[in-house]
């Protein structure tokens, strides 16, 4: 490649290039419905096909294994490419003559004197960013960036120690101060470090306190970047995009300063955030590391693996592949809710980790960072020792959810909790918990066993009440994204809402846009709505092409929405006439616009029910008179049209 490509070509590329017909080459696609085609998904083993796409958004994404992505991504997963040279192999099949720009904006053609993907000259552009970012935090424009430390008791010292700096507002910034030093746009491209979007190269980082993320080497292999002012319409913490170093299931924020002490003391302490990293090292915890916008997995466990060495048999955690793991990781979560999750995702990470893993929960909620400000380093400390096993952590927290006073809420604690205990690998702990099952819910063992013995005949799932509890993200950085259950009417109602949105905007009714944040009470399809918001609404979707509709919405989706977005943009309609799409897309806006009144009305008759009319007599006119007129205006959207 000669240099980096024109944003306007990549997006005629992507205009151009028929995914349906891309996508032939490897799959055989058959009608399936008004718009939609689908086929034996190339990326994993089926007999039924569950791999569908969409031409008219230019979308993929198979209902089994999960890949999605438009059709630069299918190329690039198809063949191995990367994205230049997936546009450039794309431009060739549709004869578009790609145009290229260096860093100085004169003729690429002439070459570079280094390859962007060399890994040497990226962690060099990454060093070099990172003491850009460092010297700015102490300069005159960044005392939003001071100021958020010094509230977190982190003096200069402390940013020093661990790198933290500002990126100044402003478009290209750190662009300038690179290419100064010889760097061109292609490299910092391919380091993470600026990004192509509409109005062409730009600073990634702009406005926001700056983490340099490093691997166990020192090398800086990215950023994590909080969001500071009130303007600033991204994520509240942005990190760098998957790049030849950074890979997020690959690196820990801390693991640099901490692999120390995680070889001597055989422990990990798995904290959520940067802030609380530096408080826990500050606080004495100087094993705790955080990973960067995803769960702790396989990969982070190999890491920690190499830190730690083995243990005897039988004295450390076990991998799923059956290694052993020497000593402890304790997670740390912050708040009862956000740590039921937590906890859950870790159970659920196939048990890559048994006997020593462990889960730290203050008991008012605060995390390490909060908790040093609020109590001292020795309740960081602490919350360290106070640590329970996982299992047990997880299993009372869907035990605590039932009413044991009652014969229902024992009988629901016990077959929510059986498949949990039926899930322990290790025979001896799944003996040691049914009987502290039949304990903490006061059952008799015998029924408690019979009853983790059928679960352990049926497929493992997720605990319900946990997932149903699960606090929305705060950020694409942030915990997974819990996934409705797709039993649930609510959810169905929801979801088809967004499909027609994102696939038939044309046809979706303006009052679709007046529909406020909470119009939508599944977290998933919450924070799918928030990005078409953000996208400006159907009404942007009605005048460009739906590629360029389902573009936009993933642009503001993010990471963790991103593929959400992709799912529903080819989700097959119940619907499959052409001339009454219409139709279906209004009666769809129609209940979910149902669905919430329903939702008020229940709301306005549990107020109702809350007021003494004797006490207050106005407030329980007021009451009423609001719920009569959310029935009148719910009776209204009923009748026929």
């Amino acid at each position: 490649m000669a240099g980096l490509i024109k944003r306007e070509d990549v997006e005629a590329v992507r205009e151009r290039a028929r995914i349906e017909e891309i996508v032939s080459a490897h799959v055989t696609l058959k009608p399936a419905g008004v718009g939609s085609l689908k086929g034996l998904c190339p990326f994993h083993d089926e007999r039924t096909p569950s791999f569908h796409v969409r031409p008219g958004v230019g979308r993929y994404h198979c209902f089994g294994c999960g890949e999605s992505g438009d059709v630069i991504a299918f190329v690039q997963k198809t063949t191995g490419l990367g994205f230049a040279e997936a546009v450039e192999y794309l431009a060739g099949t549709v004869g578009i003559q790609l145009r290229y720009e260096d860093s100085r904006g004169g003729d690429a053609a002439q070459g570079r004197r280094e390859e962007p993907g060399r890994r040497q000259r990226l962690v060099e552009a990454n060093r070099v960013a990172a003491e850009f970012f460092a010297a700015q935090l102490f300069g005159p424009g960044a005392q939003a960036g001071r100021k958020f430390l010094a509230e977190r008791s982190f003096d200069r010292s402390d940013a020093e120690k661990f790198g933290v700096g500002y990126a100044p507002t402003g478009w290209d910034n750190l662009t300038r101060h690179l290419q100064g030093k010889g760097y061109t746009q292609a490299e910092l491209v391919a380091a993470g470090l600026v990004s192509q979007g509409q109005r062409g190269i730009y600073d990634r980082f702009r406005g926001r306190l700056m983490w340099p993320i490093r691997d166990t080497t020192g090398a800086v292999v990215g950023f994590g970047a909080r969001r500071l002012f009130d303007d600033d319409q991204g994520p509240k913490f942005l990190n760098t995009p998957e790049t030849a170093l950074y890979k997020k299931s690959q690196v820990l924020y801390g693991i640099d300063l901490a692999k120390k002490a995680i070889a001597r003391d055989k422990r990990v302490v798995v904290v959520e955030g940067y802030a609380d990293v530096m408080a826990a090292h500050l606080s004495g915890v100087e094993t705790a590391v955080a990973t960067c916008g995803t769960a702790f997995g396989g990969d982070h466990a190999k890491i920690v693996r190499r830190l730690m060495g083995d243990f005897a048999p039988g004295g450390g955690l076990q991998l799923a592949s059956g290694q052993s793991l020497g000593g402890e990781v304790i997670f740390t979560f912050d708040g009862d809710a956000a740590g039921q999750q937590a906890a859950v995702r870790a159970f659920g990470e196939d048990q890559r980790f048994h006997a020593q893993t462990f889960v730290a929960v203050a008991a008012d909620g605060m995390d390490p960072c909060d908790l040093r400000i609020a109590k001292g380093p020795q309740a960081v400390r602490a919350l360290v020792d106070s640590r329970v096993p996982l299992f047990e952590f997880v299993i009372r927290k869907v035990v605590d959810g039932y009413d044991l006073d009652t014969v229902e809420g024992r009988v629901g604690a016990l077959r929510e909790s059986a498949p949990l205990v039926a899930g322990i690998r290790d025979r001896g702990m799944q003996l040691g918990y049914t009987r502290s099952l039949a304990r903490w819910t006061g059952l008799d063992t015998e029924e408690v066993r019979r009853e983790v013995s059928r679960a352990a005949e049926r497929p493992r799932t997720a605990p319900r009440r946990a997932v149903e509890q699960a606090p929305e993200p705060a950020s694409v950085a942030g915990p997974a994204m819990p996934m409705p259950d797709p039993r649930d009417p609510v959810a169905r109602t929801e979801r088809m809402a967004l499909v027609v949105a994102l696939q038939y905007p044309q046809h979706v009714p303006a009052v679709f846009d007046e529909l406020g944040e909470n119009a939508f009470a599944i977290p998933a399809w919450r924070a799918v709505h928030a990005a078409v918001r953000a996208a400006g609404g159907v009404a942007a979707g009605r005048g460009v092409s739906g590629a360029h509709w389902v573009g936009a919405v993933q642009e503001q989706a993010g990471d963790l929405v991103g593929p959400l977005v992709d799912e529903l943009a080819v989700a097959p309609l119940p619907e499959d006439r052409e001339d009454a799409i219409a139709r279906f897309v209004a009666d769809v806006v129609r209940a979910l616009q149902d669905l919430g009144l329903t939702r008020r009305i229940a709301d306005a008759k549990s107020r109702l029910l809350r007021v003494d009319p004797g006490a207050d007599p106005q407030g329980y006119r007021d009451a009423f008179q609001a719920l009569l007129t959310m029935e009148a205006a719910r009776r209204t959207l009923r009748e026929p049209a």
